[in-house]
């Protein structure tokens, strides 16, 4: 859509839904602004509902079964069948079956429902959860918390009017072993450390060709689609549940989805708390022609699969990397030292001292090296993260929980920015020698040049003709951490929000 032709519409829809959105707000009246409900006993029983049952939501379901006195007495999923076979589940281990809905607002109106875990697609995120506190629930929310700033602030805000508990589901805040490495650099194990790369080399193949694919019986498209346009045709790729990530109406793809495990623990190890200042994007979708021996092959996907974002926070700065194609035999010697591999996917942080590395390979283990990648330290250990949301929501004290929605909403929105400036770049194809150009002249604390190698070395392992199919580059965007604007892109503040249908209108931080 044009750009003055998009926001006209935008302008258009909220003048349209503004009533509708005051019908949809005004549905949840029993959350008492700025009256902290009282703690809980530690033994008294908790209600839950599962919102969103499918793929990571049968992890929600096991810790929540998992959890003392803590009863799930609802599953919501727009797909029948995925909530009868969970509800079946539920009844088998806890002894009683859950209530099924399909649509959330049902579930809401339940005023016996203590807490709320959202697990759906990420462009129900907000929404769910906004909708779930003014409800006078308490919202554990999988990450990203929001899929697209505007959302995010909202979230805080909703949080903080109506005193609900909201936890994010990145889940290496209550790492034993993240916690101790973050305390070992910020003892001085390894310098002065300024600088952190979050990684995610996870192979992700073709989704398959962009078409009209039957959407499963059992599903409702409208409540699914939800905030999201309704398209048609109704579904544009072959795999229905999971794929939804590699599209951007949906999803936001790896940098939003692997990203803020890794993000939240680089800019907490650096000790952020803010957006960054600046943002800068290049990469691509590409390489699925090689893969699929046809150059007309189209993916159904439209975000980045290989993607470098770089984000300057005035003395400190994070990249971040995402590579789908395969990683194997890769050429990247410090990375494979400090991964202990040269072959398979690599999804961490490493952080760059003054003396020395520090390594998160895995939820549960970190690694200290010194200069010359001798080990000189290892933390090991998870944590309970949905345990530590539920004590917070017993003691009604939001200052114990681990990953608080500001922090969510920070790390999420290192992944919306870096997403924006490619989209804004899509068109921007440039030869390896231009990007080199460019980046020569983008502030970054890492080696612009050295990581760029890399990532053409990648590609052109994976057979991709860069003359061909040259990479985009996204412009070099100002970003107002403050005012959670760009101050050098209208397009780019487009993005910052997106339209939404009617009923389905997530509100602004001021209108929750």
């Amino acid at each position: 859509m044009p750009k003055q032709n998009r926001r006209k519409f935008i302008r258009n829809a909220l003048a349209t839904t503004a009533s509708a959105s005051v019908l949809a707000n005004s549905r949840f009246v029993h959350a008492q602004d700025g009256q902290p409900a009282e703690s809980k006993s530690p033994n008294s029983q908790l209600s839950v509902v599962v919102v969103g049952v499918n793929g990571r939501g049968g992890e929600h379901i096991s810790q929540m079964l998992g959890a003392e006195a803590v009863t799930i007495t609802h599953v919501c999923d727009i797909d029948s069948a995925v909530g009868d076979r969970r509800a079946k589940q539920i009844s088998d281990k806890q002894g009683k079956a859950p209530k099924i809905e399909t649509d959330i607002r049902r579930v809401l109106d339940d005023k016996s429902i203590d807490m709320v875990t959202i697990a759906t697609p990420n462009h129900w995120h907000a929404l769910a959860g906004i909708w779930a506190m003014q409800a006078g629930k308490d919202a554990y929310i999988e990450k990203p918390v929001c899929q697209n700033v505007a959302e995010g602030a909202a979230l805080i805000a909703a949080a903080r009017k109506y005193n609900r508990m909201c936890q994010v589901g990145t889940q290496c805040r209550s790492s034993r072993a993240v916690q101790e490495a973050i305390q070992f650099m910020n003892e001085g194990g390894i310098g002065d450390v300024k600088f952190a790369r979050g990684l995610c080399y996870k192979r992700r193949k073709s989704i398959g060709a962009l078409g009209d694919y039957e959407i499963p019986s059992s599903c409702d498209f409208n409540l699914w689609s939800g905030p999201a346009q309704y398209t048609t045709p109704k579904l544009t790729r072959p795999q229905f549940h999971y794929d939804w990530h590699w599209q951007r109406q949906y999803g936001n793809g790896d940098l939003g989805n692997q990203g803020p495990h890794q993000t939240d623990i680089a800019r907490w190890g650096l000790g952020i708390d803010s957006h960054p200042s600046s943002i800068i994007s290049y990469g691509g979708r590409l390489g699925y022609q090689a893969e699929r021996k046809d150059p007309t092959y189209t993916d159904a996907g439209d975000t980045a699969n290989t993607e470098v974002s770089i984000y300057d926070y005035g003395d400190k700065c994070i990249v971040f990397e995402t590579r789908g194609l395969s990683v194997d035999d890769s050429a990247d010697d410090e990375l494979n030292r400090l991964f202990d591999s040269t072959r398979g996917n690599k999804v961490g942080v490493v952080f760059y001292g003054s003396n020395g590395y520090v390594v998160q390979r895995e939820y549960t283990y970190c690694i200290a090296f010194d200069k010359q990648f001798n080990v000189i330290r290892e933390f090991r250990g998870g944590g309970d993260h949905f345990g530590n949301f539920i004590e917070a929501c017993r003691r009604r004290d939001s200052s114990l929980l681990a990953a608080d929605v500001r922090e969510g909403h920070l790390s999420a929105g290192i992944s919306h920015l870096g997403n924006i400036s490619y989209y804004l770049g899509e068109d921007n194809r440039v030869s390896n020698g231009e990007l080199r150009d460019a980046l020569s002249k983008v502030k970054s604390l890492d080696d612009n040049s050295a990581t760029l190698d890399r990532t053409i070395a990648h590609l052109e392992k994976n057979g991709v003709d860069l003359q061909k199919y040259p990479m985009s580059l996204g412009p070099m965007l100002a970003f107002d951490p403050e005012k959670e604007l760009f101050t050098n892109s209208d397009a780019g503040n487009d993005l910052l929000t997106r339209e939404y249908r009617g009923e389905f209108v997530c509100p602004t931080a001021d209108k929750v």
